[in-house]
């Protein structure tokens, strides 16, 4: 009986679409850091434990492996599944443990049950399942081992796994083998060997490989039991080369190639007894004996080819090598257990007492072949007695019954699901036509809006006309007035300066410095003004300037200006030369006005730092001093023109509130950026940026705002 769990696969592929909905909403809610693939850790481990198998040494690679594996902090499920595939390995194949074997197998399927991934599912839940049938098929349990077979073939079949199909052909031709159908035994092991060699590729890994050199062996033992000779020997000669031509890819698995090249001599071998060609037999099962009999090597197989050698000893009356060679077979027979060596061992020396004339030995082996050979007689009908083919027809049909039972059972869920949907569409229906009448009056609504909307935009882009013509007629006037006035301050300022030189009073003196002083602050809110007023018309004069020797030049020209209060200004520039293509004299003024306020706000005996550098593409001009700072109320207004910001420096300087304002515009029109950081009575960096622009670049820089960042 085949479960549901076990048809669940193919529920999922042919159905996928059902439950993706699930599949994101689970896992948008839980992310698994199991990926389906092996950690680093284990695949470490994997290889060291296989170079110590290599060194034919399986229980120490055993052991290795055991420790190893416990220490793994987070094994994946791979990583365990691998775990538990090498100790069955160890305890099926070498050990010939089966009931420990199928412990081993049942942890893999409980491994392949918790996959994360479909592929990870159809690749180990395929393989547990053959590996579980093999564990079954050794302990005559044939039901169950049937049964782990098609689950397997199953889950090869809906996933499409290749390697799942070709396992399964080969175990069918093993039982076809085994039950004496040879001509079908081929057939299934050649359909196994090609779609393995389709999954393999160019360059098989060394499991694909193996299995493939044997799928070729066990075609050419088909077609020896089956008296093809010709057609045994061409295969055995296949797998043979097979083996040599790939051994250059596994250097370090000398011992399972020799191993495989000594079980393909020793099949070779019975090839040519049958075609008369015992010289040649014998030299192949001598290869094939020296070759299985070393320790770690498959000694069953040395010991059945000792059989075989035997036999051909018998045949042509070589006694006393018969004699030699049972004495050995005997020896060996005591450490490593075969039952059909056993029992050909008694049949070869009850003939060789025969050939002796001692009957009484003669009989006594006799007697003691035909109870072994009647054990394994009664053991091989077990097998005999199962109808395989049938067998797996069966499930094929339950398997088909079940997935009818699910289809009926989704037919319903797709019935319910369609029903809602049109219940579902039918009220959409209605809302939407019942929207769509009150959209009716609500589009007049919006039109309406509409209108008064556009008529609104009109209103405002007249006001915004006026404003900006209102803006440029208080620029003509402010030009027009500055003008007028700086002539006459102009000479004011001049004579006074004169005047400062003769000889008048104190008091005399006193009054005319300050008027002099005045016409001269007068000028210079004059010139403010008028730079203020021109920025947006005045043209670039761009070249190519070496912003280290402009910024070094207008340190030193103000180092004068901040020694008169006892300030030190500390210059910092980069390593090495960078031009920017930039208007010197407007840039000079940036950086002047910068240092010139850090002087004008910083206390008497204070340091200003100047430093030049580059971040992502421009160069940084910062000007930090720990002067009086800027309250946070001040920080939105410092870049507006005659902005209510301005105040006095720390020796009563006097200050217009436009500095600033012509920097950013200085700014904007290099397409850079001005901005600050402050802290009321802890100090101001001002940050200015230009972008490094290649040599030769066109004059008219496009004008963007800049934008102040802290």
């Amino acid at each position: 009986m085949i479960s549901f769990k076990d048809h669940f696969a193919q529920t999922l592929t042919r159905h996928l679409w059902l439950y993706a909905f699930l599949f994101i909403l689970f896992s948008c809610e839980k992310k698994n850091t199991d990926n389906g693939n092996y950690s680093d850790e284990y695949l470490a481990i994997q290889a060291q434990a296989d170079k110590i198998w290599a060194q034919n040494d399986a229980d120490r690679s055993l052991h290795f492996m055991d420790s190893a594996f416990h220490r793994l902090p987070n094994p994946t499920i791979n990583d365990r599944f691998r775990y538990y595939a090498f100790n069955y390995i160890h305890y099926q194949k070498l050990k010939n443990d089966y009931n420990k074997g199928l412990v081993y197998a049942d942890s893999m399927l409980a491994m392949a049950n918790r996959s994360v991934n479909p592929k990870q599912y159809s690749m180990n839940y395929a393989e547990a399942n053959f590996a579980r049938g093999d564990a079954f098929f050794e302990l005559k349990q044939y039901t169950d081992a049937y049964q782990s077979y098609y689950q397997g073939y199953l889950t090869g079949k809906n996933y499409v796994n290749l390697r799942a199909l070709a396992d399964y052909t080969y175990r069918m031709g093993m039982i076809m083998y085994k039950k004496g159908h040879y001509k079908l035994a081929a057939n299934y092991f050649k359909d196994s060997y090609k779609t393995a060699g389709a999954e393999a590729g160019s360059k098989p890994d060394f499991v694909s490989f193996y299995r493939r050199q044997e799928l070729l062996d066990n075609i050419g033992l088909s077609y020896k039991h089956n008296n093809e000779n010709d057609s045994a020997i061409i295969y055995f000669n296949k797998a043979l080369k097979l083996i040599n031509d790939n051994a250059k890819y596994f250097p370090d698995r000398k011992l399972h190639l020799d191993m495989a090249r000594g079980v393909v001599f020793g099949n070779k071998a019975e090839t040519y007894v049958q075609k008369g060609l015992n010289n040649e037999a014998i030299d192949l099962l001598k290869k094939s004996i020296a070759i299985n009999l070393q320790k770690g090597y498959d000694n069953r197989d040395a010991q059945l080819s000792e059989v075989k050698l035997g036999q051909l000893y018998l045949n042509t009356n070589q006694t006393d090598l018969l004699y030699n060679l049972l004495q050995n077979l005997h020896n060996q027979l005591d450490s490593v257990k075969n039952p059909d060596a056993q029992a050909d061992y008694h049949r070869l020396l009850g003939n060789y007492y025969v050939k002796k004339n001692n009957l009484k030995d003669a009989i006594q082996h006799i007697q003691r072949y035909n109870v072994l050979k009647d054990s394994i007689a009664q053991r091989a009908s077990l097998l005999m007695e199962t109808d395989v083919n049938q067998q797996l027809a069966n499930y094929e049909k339950q398997h088909e019954i079940e997935a009818l039972s699910n289809d009926n059972k989704l037919q319903v869920i797709y019935l319910y699901v369609t029903i809602f949907f049109a219940a579902m569409a039918l009220v959409i229906i209605l809302l939407v036509y019942r929207n769509w009448k009150r959209s009716k009056k609500d589009v007049q609504t919006v039109h309406i809006l509409n209108g008064q909307i556009n008529q609104q935009n009109a209103i405002l882009e007249k006001a915004l006309a006026e404003l900006e013509k209102s803006s440029q007629e208080k620029d003509r006037i402010l030009r027009t007035v500055a003008h007028d006035l700086r002539n006459p301050i102009g000479g004011i300022a001049s004579l006074t300066s004169m005047m400062a030189d003769d000889e008048y009073t104190e008091e005399q003196k006193e009054l005319i410095n300050l008027v002099k002083e005045t016409s001269i602050n007068s000028l210079e809110l004059i010139n403010e003004i008028l730079e203020a007023t021109n920025m947006a018309s005045v043209e670039l004069n761009l070249q190519n300037v070496e912003i280290n020797s402009l910024v070094s030049n207008s340190v030193e020209l103000l180092r004068f200006k901040a020694a008169e209060k006892g300030q030190t200004i500390l210059l910092e520039t980069m390593e090495k030369q960078q031009d920017l293509y930039i208007s010197r004299e407007k840039i000079w003024r940036v950086i002047s006005n910068l240092i010139s306020n850090a002087i004008k706000f910083s206390p008497t005996g204070g340091t200003i730092h100047v430093k030049v550098a580059e971040h992502s593409g421009k160069i940084i001009i910062a000007v930090k001093d720990n002067g009086i700072g800027i309250p946070d109320k001040l920080k939105d207004q410092v870049f507006n023109m005659f902005t209510s910001a301005q105040r006095p420096g720390t020796s009563g300087e006097k200050s217009f509130g436009l500095g600033l304002s012509i920097c950013r515009q200085i700014m904007e029109k290099h397409n850079g950026k001005i901005w600050f950081e402050s802290n009321a009575n802890v100090g101001t960096t001002f940050f200015i940026s230009l972008r490094v622009t290649p040599i030769n670049a066109p004059a008219n820089l496009p004008q963007q705002l800049s934008e102040p960042t802290a």
